[in-house]
């Protein structure tokens, strides 16, 4: 293992002088955008759409007039469905096998995303190039002959009659390098059990067996499974059991509100590595854990397009307008808020993933992920942001030495007000103090909420409930464990779903 620690640490240095070197930003997504019309033009839709006309004009924005953004329900029911029932050469070249069951939030039906073997080879080019991040973080030699455990959804597979369907970690893993899967934890065994709590009990019985350097998941899952074998082998914190543990990757939610938990499971601060990584494709990661922007990866088979999330392109609703405008990298400004827009190499297109993105470093390609374009609340024109939302939380919790883990909110629009449930094990000696100054957070971060608060929107309402709480409502959603998450922010059918199993319990 020392001789394999040795190569990999060289491969890293190399990989890291080789992407250390200066994107070409706008270009390089112009010849990704030429290769996407040039792979699909013969295809239904680029017929549909004249790629070909469109490959000898101002490719750009020919293609921007030609094909109109559409989000996931649009898409589906105009052209993604009939390539999930075995249409041939529909969205992109030949017969698409595989579909990854997106895990979208509680109470959100799965979808089912296009994978293609051109994305499958660019997770793995996006995931090699990530390893490079390691040579800038000066690990020591041991922790190169350590291997990675990801904390993700099972790798079973279901076998359709016109496709193959499961979690992306599921198709990933069955085109992944029989060089790789010694570096690997679980294994295939553990990692195809469905059962989530199943899986955690056989991941903490192997726990001991294993030499981890890396943890990869979302941070609820993945710091249940550190305090499960903390508790199960009674240790002072993982590092007693793994002590070559340097690195955590996560992605798919705010990670600052569990930091302060993670902090007191290790023996040392992990270097934090955040991902932007969907069923979609792999669109960015995080260089250095000193800087929270995530670089965008250009030239891996993904045409990105920005639309400012604006009353101008937006409604109320968070529909986008037919008359919303997307720019491009080249045309982004900093600090402003975008929804995402993605044309793949898996036959998506102009395709509106949902997400909130912000650039913090236009001219590196740097951005943070800023909340989704459907969770937002305005029961009376107060437009509150997750991004308010969270920060709102995050001065809260840190003002009363009270971690909350998990929590939801929602507009009861009867009440006129918003229903606030927290998550934790501590006990709040002042939940009126807290509420009211968690309300006084959101108003001096977001003046429409503050007017709101003056004339029309009642005070918040609070619920202080264990985190467990939140994981037995995903369990009964069958939404436990995997990549799945707890929305932050309930619409109207999640929140009655949610408030019925809360009157229930």
């Amino acid at each position: 293992m020392p001789l394999i620690g040795r190569f990999l640490k060289q491969t890293t240095a190399l990989s890291y002088r080789k992407n250390a070197k200066k994107t070409q930003g706008y270009k390089e997504q112009v010849k990704v955008l030429q290769y996407l019309l040039s792979k699909s033009k013969t295809t239904k839709f680029g017929l549909a759409h004249n790629f070909s006309g469109i490959l000898n004009e101002d490719i750009v924005h020919a293609y921007q007039r030609a094909v109109p953004i559409m989000d996931y329900d649009s898409f589906y029911r105009k052209w993604l469905k009939y390539s999930i029932l075995g249409e041939k050469d529909n969205t992109w070249r030949g017969r698409i096998k595989y579909y990854a069951l997106s895990s979208g939030t509680t109470g959100s039906p799965s979808k089912r995303i296009p994978v293609t073997s051109e994305m499958i080879r660019s997770f793995q080019k996006s995931s090699i190039r990530q390893l490079s991040i390691l040579h800038n973080l000066d690990l020591p030699q041991s922790f190169y002959s350590t291997s990675v455990l990801t904390v993700g959804g099972s790798t079973k597979l279901i076998y359709k009659e016109t496709h193959v369907e499961g979690d992306l970690s599921g198709i990933l893993k069955k085109h992944t390098s029989f060089i790789a899967t010694p570096f690997t934890k679980p294994g295939a065994r553990i990692s195809g059990v469905k059962d989530w709590n199943k899986k955690l009990d056989l991941m903490v019985e192997k726990a001991p067996k294993w030499d981890i350097g890396i943890i990869a998941g979302i941070p609820s899952w993945c710091i249940m499974l550190l305090e499960r074998i903390i508790e199960r082998y009674k240790l002072d914190s993982i590092h007693d059991i793994w002590p070559n543990l340097y690195v955590y990757v996560h992605g798919g939610v705010f990670m600052d509100p569990y930091i302060t938990r993670l902090n007191q499971l290790v023996n040392r601060e992990l270097d934090l590595l955040d991902t932007y990584l969907a069923s979609e494709g792999y669109f960015a990661y995080q260089e250095d854990p000193s800087n929270k922007g995530m670089k965008l990866l250009l030239n891996h088979g993904i045409f990105f397009e920005f639309v400012p999330f604006t009353t101008e392109h937006f409604d109320e609703h968070g529909t986008i307008k037919a008359s919303a405008s997307a720019y491009t990298i080249e045309q982004v400004q900093e600090g402003v808020d975008y929804a995402l827009v993605i044309s793949t190499n898996a036959g998506l297109w102009r395709y509106l993933i949902g997400d909130l993105v912000r650039f913090t470093n236009a001219e590196e390609n740097e951005l943070v992920i800023s909340g989704r374009i459907r969770q937002f609340l305005s029961l009376c024109g107060e437009h509150l942001s997750l991004e308010n939302i969270n920060e709102a939380l995050l001065h809260t919790s840190s003002y009363f030495n009270v971690d909350f883990p998990e929590f939801t909110i929602y507009a009861d629009s009867e009440k006129q007000c918003h229903c606030w449930y927290l998550g934790t094990k501590q006990n709040i000696d002042d939940p009126e103090a807290l509420i009211t100054f968690l309300d006084n957070k959101l108003r001096e971060a977001n003046d429409d909420y503050n007017s709101a608060r003056k004339y029309s929107l009642k005070a918040p309402e609070m619920k202080i409930i264990l985190p467990s709480v939140f994981y037995s409502y995903m369990a009964k959603e069958k939404k436990l464990g995997s990549q799945n998450k707890m929305p932050r922010v309930l619409n109207k059918k999640q929140s009655k779903t949610w408030l019925d199993f809360i009157n229930a319990s």
